[in-house]
């Protein structure tokens, strides 16, 4: 583990003070799983060849060229063998001790949960729940992979996973939650997102009287509205901020 700054300690006393929390995090709270991040400058949107990610995951392109998206996805999104880091764990401990009230995630990677996480808000959907367009039959990560090529229903439709796609909107159930939880707390903690994905970054501006912290090696555009900023590895930083 690296020597971490002064501002995890600072991390800490927010975090023991505070009764009301909310995580808010993106693709860099699971780079410490494997995952890659796929906005970043180190990230995948910047390897591409080609037609770039958000062709690819766009409705448009599913619709139109099934194969060719799921050959794509199974090979570039889908990570099955990922494992929660220090960072999934540690926010599964906030929330088992009463004060973490609701993880908001950008991430479809299902970690939170394998962490022990109950209160999630997927805003992007979830690579574990797939589900026919025809009939609307869900089916589970392993069963999909077990199909080779575009996987299809039992009725015989074509079966998307539950992610939402480029040109899609986000379900308006999951984003009223996620604001209600915002509105609410008195401590904003995000963490491993550039907060240049709209609407999602957009739920920072729901922020009340809560005091926010943000946990990212790169800058973002609220740096200037935030009470804290910690460029420490932000599953190190979690895991030595939250008691066990």
């Amino acid at each position: 583990m690296s020597v971490l700054s002064p501002a995890v300690e600072t991390l800490r006393q927010m975090i023991e003070k505070s009764r009301n929390i909310v995580f808010f995090g993106g693709a860099g709270m699971s780079t410490e799983s494997g995952i890659p991040d796929f906005r970043s400058v180190h990230g995948l949107y910047n390897r591409t060849d080609g037609k770039s990610y958000e062709e690819m995951l766009s409705i448009r392109y599913f619709l139109n060229r099934p194969d060719e998206f799921w050959d794509f996805y199974k090979r570039v999104m889908l990570y099955p063998d990922a494992k929660p880091n220090a960072g999934h764990y540690a926010l599964a401990r906030l929330e088992k001790q009463g004060k973490l009230k609701a993880v908001i995630t950008q991430n479809i990677d299902g970690l939170h949960q394998d962490a022990g996480s109950q209160k999630v808000c997927e805003l992007h959907g979830s690579v574990r729940r797939n589900l026919c367009i025809a009939c609307g039959k869900v089916y589970p990560l392993a069963e999909i992979l077990s199909k080779p090529g575009t996987p299809h229903c039992d009725c015989g439709g074509t079966i998307r996973p539950d992610i939402v796609f480029y040109g899609e909107p986000l379900d308006h159930d999951v984003m009223n939650t996620a604001i209600r939880a915002v509105t609410k707390c008195d401590l904003l903690i995000v963490g491993g997102t550039s907060l240049t994905v709209y609407p999602a970054a957009g739920l920072l501006g729901y922020r009340e009287a809560a005091r926010l912290i943000l946990i990212n090696h790169d800058e973002t555009p609220f740096d200037q509205r935030a009470d804290l900023i910690v460029r420490d590895n932000i599953a190190e930083a979690l895991n030595a901020a939250i008691p066990q």
